[in-house]
């Protein structure tokens, strides 16, 4: 799964982009919004986290420059602007989730992971012979025995 992080705070980049990578997904960095149009018209992101205070414009009127164009990548607000005029203006503006800064990285996880997950059938388990993943809990069997997989493994093993 690939991630854009819209973020102009490098130090802040950085850390979610190395935390980002350690649970297995692979994650691109700009600082503007022109970059961030620019590498979001290239199609290839499953989520972008966006920051509303960027050096050029407001994230904002990204994410309505994106929703305008037809782009329907999930987007996660990442920002310090913590009013609840500003997170309905968020979420109105066509993003799908609105997380304010300073937060808990694994809560940061855990929103990305809501994000990416597919839309459920009515079947939470896949079965492959003696092999089993249950999809919502992210644990796998094999012959009635757990196997412990990284989220890397399980993601893999699930394709």
């Amino acid at each position: 799964m690939r991630i854009l992080v819209v973020e102009d705070e490098p130090k802040l980049a950085a850390f979610v982009k190395k935390g980002l990578s350690q649970e297995g997904f692979s994650v691109d960095v700009v600082g503007t919004g022109k970059d961030a149009l620019y590498r979001a018209a290239e199609g290839c992101f499953d989520l972008i986290l966006l920051d509303l205070n960027l050096p050029d414009t407001d994230g904002l009127s990204v994410l309505k420059t994106l929703r305008k164009e037809g782009d329907g990548t999930p987007v996660l607000i990442l920002t310090a602007r913590d009013s609840v005029k500003d997170k309905v203006r968020g979420l109105e503006s066509g993003s799908n989730d609105y997380l304010t800064k300073p937060f808990a990285f694994q809560e940061l996880v855990a929103r990305v992971r809501v994000l990416l997950r597919p839309p459920r059938t009515t079947e939470d388990r896949l079965v492959v012979r003696d092999l089993t993943l249950d999809l919502s809990t992210r644990k796998a069997e094999r012959g009635g025995k757990s196997i412990p997989l990284t989220n890397k493994e399980f993601v893999l093993l699930e394709l």
